[in-house]
């Protein structure tokens, strides 16, 4: 999910509030973080005080403590960029229980735990860590939160050829010359 996608389904109205942004993408911009980044918000006990974000960038996952309403200074967010080679992720858990999906998965001491529909984002997002800890790139589709719709199955389907569509021409490689043993 991205940090706009976050803002829509705050569980309280000033955890990303406009006062709380102004902190929290400063100091993303400068890890290296994009504008509207894919992250995942650990809330906590209470989100109206202090929750957790982690951002996955090219260089490694940002793990940003966030304090919504300090004394006398308001928010305050302290971050740190972890490089891919040090990330600390266990392993994806997931389980079928009379027709739900119970799954967790814990990186950098977070538990991120969730049924049915939250269970599919936090494994997208697992699935996005995974690939930037191997270097590979997550494709965009991956990215968004749930289950592929049928429009976008469909669509996928339609770029694919089909089985009686002829096969591009492609040039043959030409036949290794024959080489006797070496003497």
């Amino acid at each position: 999910m991205r940090l706009s996608d976050w803002q829509a389904q705050a569980p309280h109205r000033d955890a990303l509030a406009s006062k709380v942004m102004t902190v929290i993408q400063p100091v993303l911009a400068a890890l290296g973080a994009e504008s509207d980044p894919v992250c995942w918000i650990a809330w906590g006990d209470d989100p109206r005080s202090r929750y957790t974000m982690l951002v996955p960038t090219a260089a490694g996952l940002i793990v940003m403590s966030v304090r919504v309403n300090m004394p006398q200074e308001g928010p305050r967010a302290s971050s740190k960029l972890i490089r891919w080679a040090r990330v600390q992720v266990g392993e994806l858990a997931i389980e079928m229980a009379q027709g739900h999906r119970l799954l967790s998965f814990q990186v950098e001491g977070n538990v991120l735990r969730g049924s049915d529909a939250e269970a599919d984002a936090i494994a997208a997002f697992a699935l996005e860590l995974f690939a930037s800890m191997d270097g590979r790139v997550q494709p965009a589709s991956a990215t968004k939160r749930g289950r592929p719709t049928r429009a976008s199955l469909k669509a996928a389907a339609s770029k694919t050829p089909s089985p009686t569509s002829p096969a591009p021409a492609r040039a043959m490689p030409a036949p290794a010359a024959a080489k006797g043993p070496d003497r």
